[in-house]
C-alpha cells in the first residue's frame, strides 16, 4: 500500500481509480448477462420484473401501503423467484461460459459457404419430392434444451444427410422432428419445438410451421420449412415467416441471416481505410499535371499545330 501510495500520490487518488475499476467491472457483468439474454423469452420477463420494481418505488412516493406492503414482501424473495423464473436461461448462460474458449475462432466464410450451398440444396430437393422438413439453424442464442429432446447425430451438414433424414418411412422415426444445427454441424434430428402462441397466424398453416415460427419467437434461430403438401420453402425468423422461396432467394436470405453483421462492419471499415490510405499514397507520389492558369490545354495545342498558319509558340516562356 505504501508503494502504492508514493506511485499514485495519495489515498484519494487510489480510491478514484478502485471507484473506476469496480464501475468498469459491474458495466462489463451487466452487459455480459445481457449478451447471455439476447433473443430469448428472458427478454420480457426481464421487462416485466422491471416494472414491478418500478411499481414498488411508485406505490412508496404515492403512499400506498398496502400495494407497498406486497411488493416489498415478493422482494423478499426475489432471488428465489429470478431463480425459478430464469431456470434455462441461467443453465444456458452457464453452459455457455464453461464452454468459452479465449482464441476461438469463428467460422470461416467458406464453411459458412458450405453450409448454407449445403442447405439449399437439401431444401430444394426435398420440395421437389414434397418431402416435408424442418430444419432449425442456431444463431447468438443456444438452443441447446431443444437438442437435448432429439436424436444426438453430430454430423456435418450435407445434403444426403438431410434429405435421408426427412424419408417419411416407419424405419425412420426422427423423420417427424426437427433437424438441430449447431456451430456448422447437425447435432440432433428428430426434435420437438414449441408451437406458436401467435392467434393472428394464417389458419392455412399446419404444424410444422407453427413450430418453425415458436422456435423463433423464444430464440434468434433462424428456421427452415418445406411443406409437405405445397412442396414449397419457407423461412422463418424473429416471428415471421418468408414463404413460397425458390433456391435463390433462400440462399440470399440465408447469407443475410447468418453472416455475422458486425465482422462485415469491421471488414468493411477495414477495407474503406485501406482504400482510403492507398489513394492518399498514390496521389503524394503522382506529379502534379494541372498546368498553369492561362495556358493552353495539351489537347489544345495539339490541334492547333495541325493548323497551317497558326503559332503554337505565341505567349510561351523563354
Amino acid at each position: 500500500m505504501s508503494f502504492l501510495v508514493r506511485t499514485f500520490g495519495d489515498l484519494k487518488t487510489l480510491e478514484v481509480i478502485a471507484a473506476i475499476v469496480d464501475i468498469a467491472l459491474v458495466y462489463y457483468v451487466v452487459y455480459r448477462a445481457l449478451l447471455l439474454i439476447k433473443g430469448t423469452r428472458a427478454v420480457p420477463m426481464l421487462i416485466g420484473l422491471l416494472a414491478i420494481i418500478l411499481a414498488f418505488f411508485l406505490s412508496e412516493l404515492a403512499g400506498l401501503s398496502t400495494l407497498n406492503w406486497l411488493l416489498d414482501n415478493f422482494f423478499n424473495a426475489l432471488l428465489l423467484v429470478v431463480i425459478v423464473v430464469f431456470q434455462q436461461d441461467i443453465r444456458r448462460g452457464l453452459t455457455r461460459i464453461g464452454m468459452t474458449r479465449l482464441f476461438q475462432t469463428a467460422q470461416g466464410s467458406r464453411e459458412q459457404a458450405f453450409l448454407i450451398e449445403e442447405l439449399v440444396k437439401a431444401s430444394t430437393a426435398l420440395a421437389g419430392k414434397k418431402l416435408g422438413a424442418l430444419i432449425v439453424i442456431e444463431r447468438e442464442a443456444e438452443v441447446a434444451e431443444f437438442v437435448e429432446d432429439g436424436t444426438k447425430v453430430d454430423a456435418v451438414v450435407t445434403k444426403e444427410l438431410l434429405y435421408s433424414i426427412f424419408i417419411p418411412e416407419l424405419q425412420n422415426p426422427v423423420h417427424d422432428g426437427a433437424v438441430i444445427i449447431r456451430h456448422g454441424r447437425i447435432a440432433s434430428a428428430g426434435a420437438f419445438l414449441p408451437l406458436s402462441q401467435n392467434p393472428s397466424l394464417d389458419r392455412t398453416l399446419g404444424t410444422r410451421h407453427r413450430a418453425a415460427l415458436g422456435i423463433t419467437e423464444q430464440t434468434d434461430a433462424v428456421c427452415l420449412v418445406v411443406s409437405e403438401e405445397r412442396g414449397s420453402i419457407s423461412l422463418c425468423f424473429d416471428g415471421n415467416i418468408a414463404r413460397d422461396l425458390d433456391g435463390g432467394q433462400l440462399r440470399k436470405a440465408l447469407q443475410g441471416l447468418l453472416t455475422d453483421q458486425r465482422k462485415r462492419r469491421r471488414a468493411s471499415k477495414a477495407s474503406a481505410a485501406r482504400t482510403a490510405r492507398t489513394t492518399g499514397e498514390i496521389v503524394a507520389a503522382r506529379p502534379s499535371t494541372i498546368p498553369p492558369a492561362g495556358a493552353p490545354k495539351k489537347d489544345e495545342r495539339e490541334r492547333d499545330r495541325s493548323r497551317p498558319g497558326v503559332d503554337t509558340t505565341a505567349g510561351a516562356g523563354p
